[in-house]
């Protein structure tokens, strides 16, 4: 990953309080499902279907407390475990063309569950600043290094390239 991390998903121990995913993994992930979404974008504008980019995208982080996520297991009491979920929506995907910036793609319900990609899920509680800045320091740090890095991706059979 940009961060310099090896580790899959996978290669977490099982009793770990969280599951997070690699930022680029997330995003070309994300980008790769909207490819319907660009190459109609590029349509609406009237830019070619070849356009290799740079595609300029804007992203929005959150991170939400899910509430109280206890199960009880045999006879004993319910275990009280607060989630957290940190996520991130695509805002908007431009292109500059000439001297203007277009916009190809814009979320038109931001705050829909159904556009948001999570990039971690752990157990914590929302108030607990210091176990949420553990978790969430090598999303921050592999965040910080795509700000200065590209992604190229094969959208339609073409590389295109996007940054962040």
């Amino acid at each position: 990953g940009l961060s310099g991390i090896q580790h899959l998903v996978d290669d977490y121990p099982v009793d770990t309080i969280a599951k997070r995913f690699r930022y680029d993994a997330a995003l070309a992930s994300a980008l790769m499902d909207m490819e319907e979404d660009i190459l109609e974008g590029l349509k609406r504008q009237d830019l070619d279907d070849y356009f290799k980019g740079p595609f300029t995208v804007v992203i929005k982080e959150s991170c939400d407390g899910m509430g109280d996520v206890s199960e009880k297991h045999g006879c004993g009491p319910a275990v009280p475990e607060k989630a957290v979920r940190f996520s991130f929506t695509l805002m908007t995907i431009s292109v500059t063309h000439g001297n203007a910036s277009i916009r190809i793609f814009e979320e038109c319900k931001p705050n829909s569950e159904l556009c948001c990609k999570p990039l971690c899920l752990m157990l914590a509680d929302e108030s607990d600043h210091e176990t949420l800045t553990a978790i969430l320091s090598p999303l921050v740090a592999e965040r910080e290094a795509m700000k200065d890095s590209v992604l190229i991706l094969d959208i339609a059979g073409i590389p295109r390239t996007f940054k962040f």
